[in-house]
């Protein structure tokens, strides 16, 4: 059963949660109320210990998404653009990217600009055959704002970000399966079950270890490295003898007596 959550919907299939942005009739064009959605859907996902993967995407079979309504950003003054727009955008995206669980994106049809841009928050990337991929901005005037240039090229390097933000051409899901921005591409009409079943594999394996394996995998590449290191530092010093010498010292008031176990 769908919990409704606006223009953007969560359902649980066992331990998985599927995030759908549900703006169909729009290509799932992103508004405000959307990004905040996300946010909200984000940080609630993040607190949850008995899910073990989410899968992100989108209603309909024509598009994922084609990035940010033009109506709604283009009446923004610029001053507001910056101000609520671009950094609200990136700090949701941003959540996203650093999710607790694994995040599978399920690209049910094209993703243009912001589309393309929170596909790119996923851990790992499905597609059916017919979608394409493009960074169309600089054709009305305007450059990637939600981590295009930055988060996209840590996807699939700079050439080919530049290649697609400088020419707003097109590529194929089979072109992105060669560059490495989806990792498979399911049958027609295929997407959603072919990201579930990645998403029971992930399930069946230690939940802990797949989180640790996320975190040390992004901090390698230099992405939430002090949060992840203390994280595990604290962790790790927490299962030791010292750490209930410690606490049990502190309580009884007195000097701990410590041993390096």
């Amino acid at each position: 059963m769908s919990t409704p959550q606006g223009l953007v919907t969560i359902r649980f299939e066992n331990s998985v949660a599927i995030v759908q942005l549900d703006r169909p009739e729009k290509l799932n064009a992103l508004t405000p109320e959307m990004i905040n959605q996300l946010e909200d859907i984000a940080k609630s996902l993040d607190q949850r210990t008995d899910l073990k993967a989410v899968i992100l995407t989108a209603s309909g079979d024509r598009a994922f998404c084609v990035g940010a309504d033009i109506k709604v950003w283009a009446a923004l003054e610029p001053i507001d653009m910056w101000r609520s727009w671009t950094r609200n955008g990136h700090r949701v995206f941003d959540l996203w990217a650093r999710l607790r669980l694994p995040v599978i994106a399920a690209i049910n049809g094209h993703a243009f600009g912001g589309g393309l841009e929170l596909l790119a928050t996923a851990d790992i990337r499905v597609t059916d055959p017919h979608a394409t991929f493009a960074l169309p901005e600089a054709g009305i005037a305007t450059c990637p704002g939600w981590s295009g240039t930055q988060r996209l090229v840590n996807l699939i390097g700079s050439t080919q970000v530049k290649y697609l933000a400088m020419t707003g051409r097109r590529i194929s899901a089979e072109q992105a399966l060669k560059v490495g921005l989806v990792q498979e591409i399911s049958d027609i009409g295929d997407v959603l079950s072919s990201a579930m079943r990645i998403a029971e594999e992930i399930s069946a394996k230690a939940p802990i270890s797949i989180q640790l394996i996320k975190q040390l995998i992004d901090a390698g590449e230099g992405h939430n490295l002090a949060a992840v290191l203390e994280g595990i530092a604290g962790a790790l010093a927490a299962t030791t003898e010292d750490a209930k010498e410690g606490l049990t010292s502190f309580s009884e008031r007195r000097t701990a007596q410590y041993k390096g176990k």
